[in-house]
């Protein structure tokens, strides 16, 4: 009675789990990339970099525009003052005051300075053609990742579909037997056997539907979606990209290989590094320009009346400094980034093998997973047709109901099989678009 009352315990469960699967919001991959691309904090902080870097390699950060300072001041004394002539009476005085204003506008501009100013502007220019790679690199990375979890979770939706036959199969295999064990036509024991396998067919399906809500759970999480239970469906379909392309993104890879066009734009920014550092060898020249506006107002003296002086004008100047000797400063600069350009060199090189061999291996790795996909594709096809028979000579009582069962589990197996096969094989298609560079230019 406790193992009926259990049964239909589970059954209650799964029908709940059916019901409240129905009329689910659904999110196709290309909604869930938009969604990933607006959402996702890695990537607005990635977005963040490049306005910054942009704000960097603009004309108000490039040293080019002039200097522009407005000053202004005042000044006032209160002094006592005695004075003692030598043919005269002393001068005393009391509660002096005198006054002091100024204002002025100086303009300051760099004419040229070795040329550092230049190779400053244009290294600005590759480092926010940096920024827009690495962020590219992020936004690749995060896809990659959100597409694990998509297909995830659409292979765990179509392994339940997969269960839900097995288990329904297996729900009349025990209604079968029971009615068989009522005319006497076979003993409890195949009743029994019926029964195990519903509970455990059950308790597949159900630890795999739970599976899937953390999964979707993961995705939401992934989307930055405020409600992280929010439940919903994906697209199960998967399409593969025509091989004759893939070989051309191979090809071509070398020019659009994100670490490779990296890599060859820190080796810019490094021989700007060096020029920059090399204009410490030439000199400046600075123009400088103001107006000004003074007025002093001072008290009478015991010789001097008291007196009011204002002034205002313009002032212009040019200045040559060159530093013939700084203390080796310059040169230790030139040698070091010299130094991390070559650096830069051997990275490339480093980048280039890791970059073909990592191409090879996920060329070799995409024909692998695909062709076991396509074995997978036969092998239902074959357990499919030996379950059919296996059912109809079951029906007959031709064999005997443990062969039965294992001509389910196999065809169960055989499913399953083929729907890790088959999203593991776009996987593998798109880590080889990634490292090809065109994982953002193609579809899915």
């Amino acid at each position: 009675m406790k193992k009926e009352l259990r049964f239909a315990f589970v059954i209650i469960l799964l029908v709940v789990f059916q019901v409240s699967s129905q009329e689910k919001e659904i999110i196709t991959k290309e909604e869930a990339i938009a969604r990933a691309l607006e959402n996702n904090f890695g990537i607005k902080i990635a977005r963040n970099q490049v306005e910054i870097a942009e704000n960097n390699q603009g004309i108000l950060n490039s040293g080019y525009l002039p200097r522009l300072r407005g000053q202004a001041g005042a000044g006032y004394d209160l002094n006592d003052r005695l004075t003692e002539p030598e043919d005269r009476e002393n001068v005393d005085q009391k509660g002096i005051e005198s006054n002091r204003y100024n204002a002025s506008i100086n303009v300051d501009y760099t004419l040229f300075d070795g040329l550092g100013r230049l190779y400053n502007y244009k290294s600005l220019k590759e480092q926010y053609d940096l920024s827009q790679l690495e962020a590219r690199e992020t936004i690749e990375n995060t896809i990659l990742q959100l597409m694990s979890v998509y297909y995830e979770i659409a292979r765990l939706t179509q392994n339940i579909e997969v269960l839900q036959d097995v288990l329904e199969t297996s729900q009349e295999r025990v209604t079968r037997a029971q009615y068989q064990f009522d005319y006497g036509q076979t003993n409890n024991l195949a009743v029994l056997n019926a029964r195990v396998d519903v509970n455990n067919d059950s308790i597949n399906l159900l630890e795999t539907r739970q599976q899937l809500h953390n999964t979707k759970r993961d995705l939401n999480v992934l989307l930055d979606r405020e409600i992280i239970d929010k439940e919903f469906v994906v697209d199960t379909t998967v399409g593969f990209i025509p091989e004759l392309q893939l070989e051309a993104f191979v090809e071509e890879a070398a020019l659009n290989n994100v670490s490779l066009l990296q890599i060859e734009k820190n080796l810019n920014i490094s021989d700007y590094d060096i020029k920059i550092s090399k204009s410490g060898y030439l000199p400046t020249i600075d123009l400088t320009g103001s107006y000004g506006w003074n007025r002093n107002r001072s008290a009478a003296t015991a010789f001097f009346p008291g007196s009011t002086t204002t002034t205002d004008g313009i002032s212009a100047g040019v200045s040559l400094n060159w530093n013939l000797f700084d203390g080796g400063g310059t040169s230790v600069r030139v040698q070091n980034a010299k130094i991390n350009y070559e650096n830069q060199e051997l990275l490339k090189k480093q980048i280039e093998l890791e970059v073909k061999r990592n191409i090879a291996n996920a060329w070799g790795n995409y024909q692998n997973k695909l062709y076991i996909f396509r074995v997978q594709e036969e092998n239902v096809t074959t357990n499919q047709d030996n379950f059919e028979r296996s059912e109809e000579q079951f029906k007959l009582g031709r064999i005997t109901s443990i062969e039965f069962r294992q001509a389910q589990v196999n065809l169960l197996d055989a499913q399953t099989s083929l729907n890790l096969a088959k999203y593991d094989a776009k996987l593998a298609e798109m880590e080889l678009l990634q490292l090809t560079g065109q994982l953002l230019n193609i579809k899915l």
